[in-house]
């Protein structure tokens, strides 16, 4: 099964109850308004996954913006959203894919594989004319067995040996201009960790619609197979996209910094970058 479905798929699953369905849609500038939007309307039987409260953890001296949960948290959100590890999971957003995207990584790092996104989000269910509703939704509780995934998570220390020696391929997954430090709204310091290359998620998508696999493969053609890659973003957020879009054209050795720039920025220790790095093809 793909890890993109569908609205028609989508709405002949909507009576089976081993399809879980998660909204997190979100908006960075209103934390709040996710939640409201939720509340109008929503996919029929769709729990509500909030960035902040579900999909991330503390902030602290460490982690970035979005640092991650508590996986024993999460894992109990999960539970009591009735996901056991026979579940479908379906996660939507608006169609940007970040917010989706987020759960869907956590669900992956969790040890869960059968989770997917939306393709085109809530505006495409909508737009093709399917029920929304807004009653909440009713699950039994179940049980999951969480089986962290390590292997999927690049830590501050990997990154900054990759930065320094080129052990792996860093991408950074944010708009050209913050990449290139020409503006930053958020961090420290505008400009990005040194040696990393940009491929802005935003690019895996036709508006809300994902690109093929093909097409996907396009946008890494000059990244060897073989080669590690560690993807990261502002906080852990719109990389995931990226994470999913290089898996999609066969990349199998991909983490994700979930501190991202908004961790390695904090540290005045730490060099950035404005320059634009190109690949060499090995």
């Amino acid at each position: 099964m793909n890890m993109i479905v569908t609205a028609e798929w989508l709405h002949e699953q909507l009576e089976n109850r081993n399809v879980i369905l998660f909204d997190c849609r979100f908006n960075l500038a209103d934390p709040a308004e996710g939640a409201e939007l939720y509340e109008r309307s929503h996919v029929p039987g769709a729990f509500y996954a909030h960035l902040d409260d579900r999909l991330s953890g503390e902030k602290g001296a460490e982690g970035g913006r979005h640092p991650l949960p508590d996986m024993s948290e999460f894992t109990l959100f999960l539970e009591n959203c009735g996901v056991s590890n026979d579940s479908t999971v379906v996660a939507y957003d608006d169609g940007v894919s970040m917010f989706a995207g987020r759960l869907w990584w956590l669900l992956k790092y969790a040890g869960h594989d059968d989770v997917h996104i939306l393709d085109g989000g809530f505006s495409e269910w909508v737009e093709k004319g399917y029920q929304i509703t807004t009653e909440m939704p009713i699950r039994r509780p179940a049980s999951f067995q969480l089986n962290v995934q390590d292997g999927m998570r690049a830590s501050i220390e990997e990154v900054k040996h990759a930065s320094e020696t080129g052990s792996s391929l860093l991408i950074d997954s944010r708009a050209p201009e913050r990449y290139l430090g020409e503006i930053e709204p958020l961090d420290r310091v505008p400009g990005h960790i040194p040696g990393a290359i940009n491929r802005f998620f935003a690019e895996g998508l036709e508006g809300t619609k994902w690109k093929t696999k093909e097409e996907q493969a396009s946008r890494f053609e000059h990244i060897r197979k073989d080669e590690p890659v560690i993807v990261y973003c502002g906080s852990g957020v719109s990389a995931t996209p990226n994470v999913l879009a290089l898996q999609m054209a066969g990349y199998k050795n991909v983490k994700l910094y979930p501190g991202s720039y908004s961790e390695w920025s904090s540290d005045t220790s730490r060099p950035v970058e404005t320059k634009e790095r190109g690949i060499v093809d090995k």
